[in-house]
């Protein structure tokens, strides 16, 4: 998993909206994905891939330092391909692969094309099938380019026949067995969309379960939700200052020539230090970011 980068929020945006796609530009997210599938419809299939080029080679600059990522149409339809071919000309910092069941559909993509993938452009695949969490082992080490697990939770609810509901009891196996493969390879794990965008408490609340399931970030489809996804996934006040206390009794222990440390009546040992350090790598991160 990169920790020297952000992935708290990334934005869904229609790849044919030119309006979207402008104002995105001025967005507080940390990366967007231009989707030429779920969110363009067939008839403006093609017409999506145009205007997606244009934005990532000619108004590239204009997004700043938030991640870029394509989302192409899958391999069996009859855009995948053109689709696929066209991303890795656009060279986005990652393409999403939508549908990938089994190991081998990621290599039916890199496939269309005649040369290696340039090692900067990464893979992302969507978890969407129950196909995809019982091959999950092999889908995660189908390719040295793969970056990142995301949750596709709306398909994967309604193949499994289960509400995707509030509390997401029914789904949090598939959320959890995603998120363990993905910190087993290290590589990022996404939580899926949260539908009703103008419930922002319900999407605070899912944010941060999506948090204690260990996830890295989440994907959005409005940018109402930007704000809510960025503080749940930053490290609180209160963390902050655990952790750097964490980190002096630790050392002070050290110095002492004990490996564990006392604080607060709990045990601090190297793995405790490891994680406050990561915490604090995260705040200074987000702290550059915001500045």
């Amino acid at each position: 998993m990169k920790k020297s980068e952000l992935f708290r929020s990334i934005l869904f945006m229609p790849g044919s909206n030119t309006k979207a796609l402008e104002k995105a530009k001025e967005l507080d997210c940390d990366g967007l994905i231009f989707d030429l599938e779920d969110a363009v419809s067939s008839y403006k299939k093609d017409e999506a891939r145009i205007i997606v080029r244009k934005y990532l080679t000619k108004d590239r600059h204009a997004y700043g330092n938030k991640k870029l990522i394509v989302r192409v149409n899958s391999w069996d339809t009859v855009w995948g391909k053109d689709d696929f071919i066209a991303a890795v000309e656009m060279a986005p910092h990652a393409i999403l692969l939508p549908k990938i069941s089994y190991a081998g559909d990621s290599k039916k993509y890199l496939d269309m094309i005649k040369c290696d993938i340039e090692p900067g452009i990464k893979i992302w695949v969507m978890i969407e099938t129950s196909a995809s969490l019982v091959n999950i082992k092999d889908i995660a080490t189908t390719t040295e380019n793969l970056e990142a697990f995301v949750m596709g939770t709306n398909d994967l609810a309604k193949e499994l026949n289960i509400a995707n509901d509030v509390d997401r009891q029914a789904i949090g196996t598939a959320l959890s067995i995603t998120n363990i493969f993905a910190k087993a390879h290290g590589i990022l794990c996404l939580d899926g969309v949260y539908n009703k965008f103008n419930d922002l408490l319900g999407f605070q609340e899912e944010c941060n379960q999506a948090k204690r399931f260990g996830f890295d970030g989440k994907t959005l489809i409005h940018p109402s939700q930007i704000k809510v996804a960025n503080e749940a996934f930053s490290p609180t006040n209160e963390e902050i200052e655990n952790a750097k206390m964490q980190v002096n009794a630790f050392n002070e222990a050290k110095q002492s020539g004990s490996g564990i440390a006392v604080l607060n009546g709990k045990i601090v040992e190297n793995l405790h230090l490891e994680m406050a350090l990561d915490l604090l790598a995260r705040a200074k991160l987000i702290k550059k970011r915001n500045n």
